[in-house]
């Protein structure tokens, strides 16, 4: 997305800083973070310093965070139906959602396969690789040839005769060597200027029956390495037995019009997961993909931060009715600034409400005199169009989206309640 205004991109990091830390919320974040400047144009227009309203936003967003811990219930990797609650939360508002009962156990078998539960702290996602294709087994790295065109001028037939001949004797000799390795399986990266193997070498490696898969892509080697326990080979020098890895059986199969290269019994697996999309176009795989990165990184917030709360606006809700609660029991200006950062944070709820078709000021209206009873987990029922105890629908999400929507949101506010003015230079 190409922005001129400089807040404009800020919103757009906003949004990235979000997307990089949870993995979901990105949208909430801007909305909650637009709702905040308007307030904050608000109070600016009353008088209020912009510096005792930056100070404010810092106070509320800290004690928003204390009071969503506080209503947050704890959460245990082990305990799958949470995490599989979660997931579908996440997938059921993406256009995957009629399916999101099929990718939910996908979703957190595959997080719980790269990770040691009772001692993670994170994910790295690059363990967890979604892909339309995939192909790999025992790998060699042959490196790109260098852009450099030779010309060989040959003056007769016999010159030609033992060019011939001395190529396939060079190509004979790095196959055998590949042989005396033990390799029965070679994985051979892509190269980009061009053909990393000729017809001949596949010639040779045929009829010593080793299988070769080729143009693998050079951000997929490292994966491959890890999840078959073998090591990238960039010269025969180094082609040895103790590189390689091993397995029990290597299998071609199909998958609708494509082939996949499947690897089973791995002796020293690592922690690594491959998922397969298959989808009717183009678009759905990458809509589908898309939508399993953001339930990956849900499932992920939970390992970071290993606490749930209820989805639907409800904590947003309860947040704004304790800000102002704790609004009465401050002086000066900063009662207005709180009083101000509650009422903005009901953008969340009314945005839902107004996205579901429902009546936005009925609905907040309702939602916030339920919450006001104490029930502080009644939230926005979009499937049923009404207001509900959202957690007995199974709509939850990770503590750590809504927490950090907050700060982000209130830190990238009070970043531009610092900007004095904008001085636009005219390029010459």
């Amino acid at each position: 997305m190409k922005l001129l205004h400089p807040a404009a991109r800020m919103l757009v990091e906003l949004s990235k800083a979000q997307d990089i830390e949870a993995g979901d919320g990105t949208t909430s974040v801007v909305v909650i973070a637009g709702a905040l400047l308007d307030a904050s144009s608000k109070l600016l227009a009353k008088g209020i310093h912009p510096t005792t309203i930056s100070d404010a936003f810092q106070e509320a967003a800290k004690k928003g965070c204390e009071i969503l811990e506080k209503m947050s219930n704890p959460v245990q990797l082990n305990d799958k139906e949470s995490l599989l609650k979660s997931a579908s939360t996440s997938l059921n508002s993406k256009v995957v959602s009629q399916y999101s009962s099929v990718l939910s156990p996908i979703i957190v078998d595959a997080v719980l396969r790269v990770i040691d539960p009772a001692k993670a702290t994170n994910v790295d996602l690059k363990d967890i690789r979604v892909m339309q294709k995939l192909g790999f087994g025992f790998f060699l790295h042959i490196p790109p040839k260098t852009d450099m065109e030779n010309n060989v001028v040959i003056s007769d037939y016999t010159q030609m005769d033992r060019i011939m001949k001395e190529e396939r004797q060079y190509i004979l000799n790095i196959v055998k060597t590949i042989k005396k390795s033990g390799c029965n399986m070679l994985l051979i990266q892509k190269s980009i200027l061009r053909d990393a193997v000729n017809d001949l070498a596949l010639h040779f490696l045929a009829k010593l029956k080793i299988m070769v898969v080729k143009d693998i892509e050079r951000e997929d080697i490292e994966f491959i390495c890890k999840g078959l326990g073998c090591k990238p080979i960039a010269s025969l020098d180094h082609f040895t037995a103790d590189m390689l890895g091993s397995a029990e059986l290597v299998e071609e199969m199909h998958a609708g019009s494509s082939k996949i290269v499947k690897v089973t019994g791995v002796q020293n697996p690592g922690r690594v997961v491959s998922v397969i999309v298959r989808g009717s176009n183009k678009l759905v795989l990458e809509e589908a993909e898309r939508s399993i990165h953001d339930a990956l990184c849900v499932i992920r917030c939970l390992v970071k931060k290993r606490a749930l709360i209820a989805g639907g606006g409800a904590p947003e809700t309860e947040l704004s009715i304790r800000l102002r609660e704790h609004a009465d029991t401050l002086s000066s200006m900063q009662q207005y600034c709180f009083r101000a950062y509650a009422d903005a944070l009901e953008v969340v709820p009314f945005t839902l409400a107004e996205n579901a078709g429902l009546n936005p000021i009925a609905t907040v209206t309702e939602l916030r005199n339920r919450h006001a009873n104490g029930e502080i987990h009644t939230g926005i029922n979009v499937r049923k169009g009404m207001i509900t105890n959202i957690l007995d629908e199974n709509v939850v999400q990770p503590l750590l989206v809504s927490t950090s929507a907050i700060t982000l949101a209130s830190e990238t506010v009070r970043s531009i309640m610092k900007i004095d003015d904008i001085v636009n230079v005219m390029g010459r």
